[in-house]
This record gives structure tokens, C-alpha cells and sequence, in this order.
């Protein structure tokens, strides 16, 4: 059965979704000039959904209710692997913009449909960087629009909770927004980091209740690295 599928995911379902790809950055691209809060979000978590079915992924959400559609959040996640992105992308339900590394920006085709689509590059280069990317994040945290960051930069490489970054955190005082704890449980099984063998098993992504209490950016972190922890298998804290 192993080799099976690995005939289907190479021959079968690679190319169709490589081509998806494309043709979803393309259709991004032109749409976003037009509206990039709708042609940003819809096209992407089609291509996220598809993903996952040709692939055998099933994602699981719990807590859903815990998010308002028209609030603005700081959604704040684990990052076990490539399917995070998918499984963010089309299951959690609630638009927004990604905080991603600025060395995505260079991934062909791809990079061009995440520019156009608004997603905010970190820029740790200088001070006035980072104050430009903070300028750019506050012109999207508008009217429900929210922001999905990977506080632990990248993923891991060995599905163990890796340390928090505070960028996330920076931004949810800076702008007293309330911050969503995600804990992706299931991603590192699917597609680890420094492999392309996807393996179908059940992700679940569990929302936490938002966190107001924003003053405090160190606790912040530490609440939410906890909080995310706690719903993680032992071998993955």
C-alpha cells in the first residue's frame, strides 16, 4: 500500500497539484488587482483544501466558535511542517494576511501572488525595516482582516515546540489586538521539514480562547507558548 501511494503522490497527484499551483498564483495575482482581501484569501484556501485531499490529509478544527468573523486577531501558531500552511489556509475559517519571512518573496511566481495578496515580509535588516513592516501589518488589521504568524520562525526538525519569537507578540501590543493561540497537532506526521513525501493521517488545529491581556509582551509569549503546548501529544512539547 506503501508504494502505491507513492506512485499516486509522485505521478498522479504532484503534477495536478503543481499545476493548481500555478494557476492559483496566476489567478491571485490578476485578482488582487481588483481586491486583494478577497482574491488573496478564496483562491488560496481552495488550492489549501485540494492539497489536503489529493494528498489524504484530513484536518480536524475544534473550537471554531471561539473566533468572530469580524474581529481582528494576532493568530499565533506551532510549525511542524509544510501542512501547516494548508491546513491554516483552508480550514481555519477566518481571513487574514500571513507575517511571513521576506526570503519567500522569492520563490517564483508564488512570491509575486503572496505580495499581491498583501501578506506582510519581515524585514529584520535595520530598525526602520522593522518599523515599515509594523506600518504595513496596521494598514491590514482592519475590519475583521487578522494576521497568522509562525512565532517560532520556522519549522521544526525534529516536531518538537521550538522557542517564541516576539515579533507576534510586538505586534498584538502595538495595536491592542487581541491574540488566538493554534495548536497544529498531526503536521510534522504528514510532511516533516527536508522531505516531499506527504503521509495521509488526521491534522487538527485547536483554537484557544483570545488573549486581551496584552501588556506584558514576555508573559504574553510564555502564555501562549504554554497554552499551545498543552494540547500537544508529550513527544511534541
Amino acid at each position: 500500500m506503501k508504494y502505491l501511494y507513492l506512485l499516486y503522490h509522485w505521478l498522479i497527484a504532484a503534477p495536478i497539484l503543481l499545476v493548481l499551483t500555478i494557476l492559483t498564483a496566476i489567478i491571485t495575482i490578476i485578482g488582487c488587482l481588483f481586491n486583494d482581501n478577497w482574491w488573496g484569501y478564496y483562491p488560496p484556501k481552495l488550492w489549501a483544501m485540494i492539497w489536503c485531499t489529493l494528498l489524504g490529509v484530513r484536518v480536524k478544527v475544534k473550537n471554531r466558535d471561539f473566533i468572530d468573523k469580524r474581529t481582528s486577531y494576532v493568530f499565533v501558531a506551532n510549525h511542524q511542517g509544510a501542512f501547516d500552511i494548508f491546513s491554516i489556509y483552508g480550514f481555519l475559517g477566518h481571513n487574514f494576511k500571513w507575517l511571513m519571512r521576506k526570503g519567500l518573496k522569492n520563490i517564483p511566481l508564488v512570491g509575486v501572488a503572496c505580495k499581491s495578496a498583501g501578506h506582510v515580509f519581515v524585514d529584520h535588516s535595520s530598525q526602520a525595516a522593522v518599523k515599515k513592516t509594523m506600518a504595513e501589518a496596521e494598514k491590514k488589521l482592519t475590519r475583521g482582516m487578522s494576521i497568522v504568524v509562525f512565532p517560532e520562525g520556522r519549522r521544526t526538525s525534529d516536531g518538537h515546540l521550538q522557542k517564541f519569537k516576539h515579533g507576534a507578540f510586538r505586534l498584538a501590543q502595538e495595536f491592542n489586538l487581541p491574540v488566538v493561540p493554534i495548536t497544529i497537532d498531526g503536521s510534522y506526521k504528514a510532511m516533516p521539514r527536508g522531505t516531499f513525501h506527504a503521509t495521509p493521517c488526521t491534522i487538527t488545529l485547536t483554537l484557544h480562547e483570545p488573549i486581551t491581556d496584552v501588556d506584558d509582551m514576555h508573559a504574553l509569549a510564555q502564555r501562549c507558548y504554554d497554552t499551545i503546548a498543552r494540547s500537544l501529544p508529550p513527544e511534541n512539547r
